[in-house]
């Protein structure tokens, strides 16, 4: 392997690890982010368990159809939480002593973005152990890849968005901007029920929101069969996401002052 493409991966590795440390030295920064998804999901199927008894819903069991939706929050809120923990980076000027480093500044990106979709197994397997006890079936090894695969990528991606927002701002202070920038577009699709069922508003956006393809393709497994005609939408629609993420971080490291 070139030795300058061997010591960028090192680089990129350090800074994947370092986003693993920090959920060991700050817990509490780290907490909130890995039980909300969790704690939504439950409050939603307590809330709203009976919506698949009305003439059109898909499924039998709302918590199947629930439940696909916490992967997505987990991988919204912990791009987000990575994207906090760069604003404090900054603040504290651990971040411009990585912009010295003799590598090209799309490495530093990449490597906070996939420190993110790896501390996202951690809300994804308690998600995963609240919806076996709260009666959830087995629903295949197909099913629970497709559904972390996609969360991990969704996370890379929130994370290049918050790292972005960070950048660009310099401060914690627009934390509330990366959580509910991505947490307001998932709302707007069928989280709750089938699109055919919201309101003619509701539905118009949802309709034309990638997070709607993209929730799609991880309820397959949980809702239905796997298929091919339900996953190229959500992975059409998560590549587009992750590229224009990626964009808008690496145009943003490279307008900081080394």
């Amino acid at each position: 392997m070139n030795a300058g493409i061997a010591e960028q991966l090192r680089l990129a590795w350090v800074l994947v690890r370092r986003g693993l440390n920090e959920v060991l030295r700050v817990p509490g920064a780290s907490i909130p982010g890995v039980v909300a998804p969790t704690i939504y999901m439950l409050g939603g199927y307590s809330v709203f368990g009976r919506l698949n008894l009305l003439p059109g819903f898909s499924g039998d069991d709302y918590l199947a159809w629930i439940l696909p939706t916490a992967f997505i929050q987990a991988g919204v809120f912990t791009g987000a939480a990575t994207g906090v923990n760069l604003a404090r980076d900054i603040e504290n000027g651990w971040f411009d002593r990585m912009l010295l480093a003799p590598a090209p500044r799309r490495v530093l990106v990449a490597g906070v973005a996939g420190s993110a979709s790896i501390r996202v197994l951690l809300p994804c397997v308690l998600i995963l152990v609240s919806g076996w006890l709260a009666g959830i079936g087995w629903p295949g090894a197909g099913t629970l890849a497709i559904s972390i695969a996609l969360a991990a990528l969704l996370a890379a991606a929130m994370a290049c968005w918050a790292c972005g927002l960070a950048m660009k701002f310099k401060s914690q202070d627009a934390a509330p901007l990366m959580q509910t920038s991505g947490f307001i577009a998932f709302q707007l699709t069928a989280i709750f029920a089938p699109i055919a069922l919201l309101a003619p508003w509701m539905r118009a956006i949802a309709q034309v929101n990638p997070f709607t393809y993209l929730l799609d393709a991880v309820r397959q497994g949980w809702i239905g069969e796997i298929s091919w005609h339900d996953t190229w939408p959500g992975l059409l629609a998560i590549a587009g996401m992750l590229a224009l993420a990626w964009w808008f971080a690496i145009s943003r490291i490279r307008r900081m002052d080394a």
